[in-house]
């Protein structure tokens, strides 16, 4: 599925800051294109399912709570 982002891209010092303006990521690189690519991997990567590579345990416990 595609979907379309906004990003806003400007100079700090030697770096381009590429930030989506409808999701709080942002990115850099070595000129705008670089700031790009590199923002739109960071939102495949955010948008991606999560995988657990480890299993969690869970488990149930009682806590007393004192209501004042």
């Amino acid at each position: 599925m595609l979907r379309t982002f906004s990003a806003s891209i400007w100079k700090e010092d030697k770096w381009y800051v590429a930030q989506c303006i409808e999701v709080d990521i942002a990115s850099q690189g070595k000129s705008k294109e670089e700031a790009l690519a590199n923002l739109r991997e960071a939102l495949e990567l955010h948008f991606e399912e999560p995988q657990a590579t480890i299993l969690p345990e869970i488990r149930q416990l009682e806590v007393e709570l004192h209501a004042s």
